[in-house]
């Protein structure tokens, strides 16, 4: 049930089942820290396998060969390799994505007003998201680059346990340009992809409302809602690999030895745009595809126990 602004005009941030005011932020915030970092850490297999078949495309020609190199070279504990800057790095990710995606949406909604609101909802959603993953990419960066050299780096040639990995990346900046040497490639590859993530997740649940559940959002159960929630997020985590794949293979390379001292256009052209396009495309989308899905779930799952209301189709 929608709640009326103090001032009696329309007001985004009294549309929705509770007001949206700094502790909605608030939870909001602590809801994507949730949901981000718990996902990503859990699949860092999944992840190093990708990165190294980005980096070394020759020795890791798939996902399960590449996962038994791994195994094979440096045990079970390769597959873990990079899982602490991975959960806190994309905790503070997802504490700044998520919540203030929040909060741009309703502010571009307001400056819109509400005709142009409900006109170009889907510039709005764009907007928001893209401006909200500037900020987290910031927080993001430090943790991303040493991620990536922990897990594309031989064994025994760079640490492993974090703080031990963020000395060494601080002593070697000069070379791997900590902490923020890789913004800019972290803003190509995760600014379209959340643009695309929010976009096509807020258009999909609105499909799902408009066509399929066609009663009004709150007579359905949270099963049922949480249900939506899971296919839109899949479904949109699919379009977002598909959207940031080139880029996240840029970030990749970036940490491997050979291109030391290289620009970003340099490892571009010798790598080529097919490949970079395709190398590890297949496990990217499978692993973004469930990403996706359970970061959204686990988001909005958050969200309905404070007592919020799950995200989008109003």
């Amino acid at each position: 049930m929608a709640h009326l602004a103090p001032a009696g005009k329309w007001d985004a941030r009294y549309l929705g089942p509770v007001p949206h005011d700094a502790t909605y932020y608030a939870k909001c915030m602590l809801g994507g820290a949730l949901a981000c970092g718990f996902t990503h850490a859990g699949i860092t297999p999944l992840d190093v396998t990708k990165c190294n078949m980005q980096v070394n495309p020759t020795k890791y020609k798939g996902l399960v060969s590449g996962l038994r190199t791994l195994v094979a070279e440096e045990g079970s504990n390769g597959l873990w390799k990079g899982f602490g800057p991975t959960f806190v790095g994309y905790s503070l990710q997802g504490m700044f994505k998520y919540g203030l995606y929040e909060f741009f949406k309703d502010t571009y909604m307001n400056l819109a007003g509400e005709e142009a609101s409900a006109k170009y909802k889907g510039a709005i959603w764009l907007a928001g998201s893209a401006s909200a993953e500037f900020f987290a990419d910031v927080a993001l960066c430090p943790l991303e680059m040493t991620k990536v050299k922990i897990q594309t780096s031989p064994a025994g040639t760079f640490p492993v346990p974090m703080f031990a990995a963020l000395s060494e990346m601080s002593k070697l900046r000069a070379e791997t340009r900590y902490p923020f040497g890789s913004v800019v490639p972290l803003w190509s590859r995760q600014i379209p992809y959340t643009m695309a993530k929010f976009f096509f997740f807020e258009y999909i649940v609105g499909l799902f409302y408009s066509h399929v559940f066609t009663k009004p959002k709150d007579t359905y159960g949270k099963g049922t809602q949480l249900g939506i929630t899971f296919a839109s997020g899949y479904l949109a985590g699919v379009v977002c690999a598909l959207v940031s794949h080139p880029a996240d293979s840029l970030v990749s390379l970036m940490g491997k030895p050979a291109n030391k001292g290289k620009g970003l256009g340099q490892i571009a052209s010798e790598t080529g745009l097919v490949a970079l396009a395709t190398k590890g495309l297949g496990t990217r989308v499978l692993m973004i595809g469930t990403l996706t899905g359970f970061q959204w779930w686990i988001y909005d799952s958050f969200k309905t126990s404070m007592g919020m209301g799950t995200t989008g189709g109003k």
